[in-house]
């Protein structure tokens, strides 16, 4: 086995005393820095590779805090002013995950920069940690790359915000294949439905 492998082994068994110890130390080093930092190099080089980082100019590696938990709803001292069935205050879930959310704040931050995709690092009772690579489409690196220059496209222009990236495709339902995937098919769970259950009465049929 190469060294990358070892790695992920390693990071698969997340309650062994090295991991244990190493999460620990490195949730305290987080919490002391910005939200949103740039680093200098992937925390998990083995992950980053798989998810297409490569060392070289143009790919850049961003940490990401999230803040755990659900969405509260934001109303005066939790009065809602209607019916019933809209007065939950605290238990209201949000449709997409916290690593969406992280490589929608960064991608907001670096408008410049293509988000590639991300992974999970850390977390702590607070937040969750995210890293994130980062594409410069700008770089003649990257441009003359035929492997990587697909993301300088303009219909590649914030991935994140459109559900393009994996953790945004996950969350529309996009993950299976086979006979599985039947009522995924035109972009999402919900577009599928929506061709099945709309009556399409055209002018000349």
């Amino acid at each position: 086995m190469g060294a990358y492998k070892y790695m992920t082994e390693l990071w698969r068994k997340k309650q062994s005393d090295v991991l244990r110890f190493l999460l620990r130390v490195r949730a305290w080093e987080y919490r002391q820095q910005k939200n949103i930092c740039r680093l200098p190099k992937p925390t998990r080089p083995d992950k980053a590779r798989m998810l297409g980082y490569k060392a070289k100019q143009g790919f850049v590696i961003y940490r990401v805090a999230v803040r755990r938990g659900c969405r509260k709803k934001h109303n005066k001292k939790g009065i809602v002013y209607g019916k019933p069935t809209h007065h939950g205050i605290n238990h209201i879930k949000y449709v997409r995950s916290l690593r969406s959310i992280a490589e929608e704040r960064i991608g907001r931050r670096a408008g410049n920069l293509r988000v590639l995709n991300s992974y999970w690092v850390n977390q702590d009772s607070t937040y969750k940690y995210f890293e994130v690579i980062l594409v410069d489409p700008f770089h003649t690196v990257i441009r003359n790359d035929p492997r990587i220059n697909w993301i300088c496209k303009g219909v590649m222009k914030h991935r994140e915000l459109r559900g393009l990236t994996g953790a945004g495709r996950k969350s529309r339902g996009l993950n299976n294949k086979g006979h599985k995937a039947n009522k995924t098919k035109g972009g999402s769970r919900y577009a599928s439905w929506k061709r099945r259950n709309t009556l399409s009465l055209r002018r000349y049929r």
